[in-house]
């Protein structure tokens, strides 16, 4: 399993080599990142995972200063859960060797904040008419009924639209450059320009392009 921490650079265009088709692509800056921390189901943390760091940030907490201790002061600091966590070790370092071109990787991110929003606009909805009487033709509408007599939880009304922690599943690696730290995803990602995301391997690889044999009809 191949996982790394990276920011969003840009989106562009990508011209496969063979065939010339034009893909579109997010392109994003993982620089190494360093395993801070091993948690096994057999240790204290019950779970398997890889704890990493990434960045350099001058002024930490002291309690972050003292897990990290020899490895330095880091920025970023998340971990990702893998079944194979026993393979890794405190200290080791991981670039994007280990991704190749054709790989599909699920990407998390945090999506761009729309500030507030009301129901048409975050919800979809439809709207009241916009005529006979209606001088609110946006808004909400009813919220409640007799029973229970209050609000029910999770009713869809107006307020913070996005700023969410997103998933996108299924984007495949279409380039992937070691010495820039630049690794470059088939479609869009969620979030902002330098806007942090995860990227893990889902261990599906296939080609770029699907080349389809073009057969020829007989005429009768």
């Amino acid at each position: 399993m191949n996982f790394i921490v990276g920011k969003k650079v840009n989106m562009t265009q990508y011209f496969e080599q063979s065939s010339g088709t034009v893909i579109p692509v997010t392109v994003v800056k993982a620089t190494p990142i360093v395993v801070t921390q091993v948690k096994t189901v057999a240790g204290k943390d019950a779970y398997n995972a890889v704890q990493i760091a990434a960045g350099k940030k001058k002024k930490v907490s002291k309690p972050l200063q003292g897990h990290s201790k020899e490895l330095g002061t880091f920025s970023v600091l998340t971990e990702f859960k893998t079944p194979d966590a026993e393979k890794y070790a405190r200290g080791q370092k991981l670039d994007l060797s280990t991704f190749q071109v054709g790989e599909f990787v699920d990407v998390v991110g945090t999506s761009k904040g729309r500030g507030f929003a009301g129901v048409v606009k975050r919800h979809h909805f439809a709207g009241a008419p916009a005529s006979h009487g209606h001088d609110h033709p946006r808004a909400v509408g009813s919220i409640g009924q007799r029973w229970p007599q209050h609000v029910r939880k999770g009713l869809r009304m107006a307020g913070h639209m996005g700023n969410e922690r997103v998933t996108v599943k299924n984007l495949q690696v279409v380039h992937v450059d070691v010495k820039k730290s630049l690794i470059s995803l088939k479609g869009a990602i969620p979030g902002h320009r330098n806007a942090l995301v995860k990227i893990v391997s889902t261990g599906k690889v296939k080609p770029l392009v699907r080349i389809e044999e073009i057969k020829e009809v007989k005429k009768k």
